[in-house]
């Protein structure tokens, strides 16, 4: 299987205006461009679309753990927050931001130890070769 994207770019790095997108047309000449990037500008970034990335694969990485384990999660909501070194111009890290409650009972200390794995073995995950972090809110 492969997932593709494309991007366009005309002009200058900082003048110049992108557009990304999808076979699936989520993003169908989506803007993107150095203010969407390093500023307040209308559009998406790379780093955006790497944090998206990261919480729905997460989000359904730890589904597909508690699914094995015979449970449903009533609700998981996952942020990612991309940590960009402006100086270094690279990603440092991404902390997972996780606030879930499940409709069966299920110890808290397993319900972590389950999201701690799905965290490890995310394709998105897997895919980066930064620190990742996992803070938990759990009801």
């Amino acid at each position: 299987m492969k997932r593709t994207a494309k991007a366009h770019w005309k002009g200058t790095l900082q003048e110049g205006l992108g557009e990304i997108s999808t076979p699936s047309t989520v993003l169908n000449e989506t803007r993107y461009s150095f203010k969407t990037r390093f500023a307040d500008g209308i559009g998406t970034n790379p780093e955006e679309l790497i944090a998206a990335a990261h919480a729905g694969c997460f989000s359904m990485a730890l589904s597909a753990t508690l699914e094995h384990h015979g449970i449903t999660a009533n609700d998981i909501h996952t942020t990612a927050i991309v940590d960009l070194d402006m100086q270094a111009l690279s990603i440092t890290g991404i902390h997972l931001e996780l606030h879930a409650s499940i409709i069966q009972g299920l110890d808290e200390s397993k319900f972590i130890e389950m999201a701690e794995g799905a965290k490890a073995h995310c394709i998105v995950s897997k895919a980066l070769s930064v620190p990742i972090t996992l803070g938990i809110t759990y009801a």
